[in-house]
């Protein structure tokens, strides 16, 4: 298998009152190891997709990272534990997701069984790439 996918429901923390639960999908492709792929609103008129760090999304699943257009943090239930995640995405316009952290970390480990972190980079030919440059 060279890609996976996984579908979930999000909330869109619209404002601190107000959400939307929002149909998204999040996937990986061998081919582009680096990178995970964040749609939002993937059923509706006009799907937003992100694209980011394989290890940024990790990272931000048990600590605050990011800077720029996209931050993540975990988000703690009663007991101290991860329940959930937030997404903060936008330059001057930002918005803000909450995902649940289960699945996510389930599906994480799939990719991670495709290509350990930090083996992305293991098939890489940098001669050719280096020729291709000049």
């Amino acid at each position: 298998m060279k890609k996976c996918q996984l579908s979930l429901e999000v909330t869109h923390w619209v404002t601190s009152d107000l959400t939307l639960t929002l149909n998204s999908e999040i996937s990986y492709d061998a081919h582009d190891p680096l990178a995970v792929t964040l749609v939002l609103d993937s059923d509706g008129e006009r799907p937003v997709r992100w694209v980011f760090s394989r290890d940024l999304l990790a990272d931000g699943m048990s600590a605050r990272v990011g800077e720029g257009d996209v931050a993540l943090w975990p988000v703690c239930d009663l007991d101290g534990e991860p329940s959930s995640f937030c997404v903060r995405v936008g330059g001057a316009h930002t918005a803000l997701f909450e995902i649940p952290a289960a699945p996510v970390t389930t599906w994480l480990a799939g990719t991670y069984t495709m290509v350990p972190r930090g083996a992305e980079l293991d098939g890489v030919d940098w001669d050719e790439l280096v020729q291709l440059a000049e």
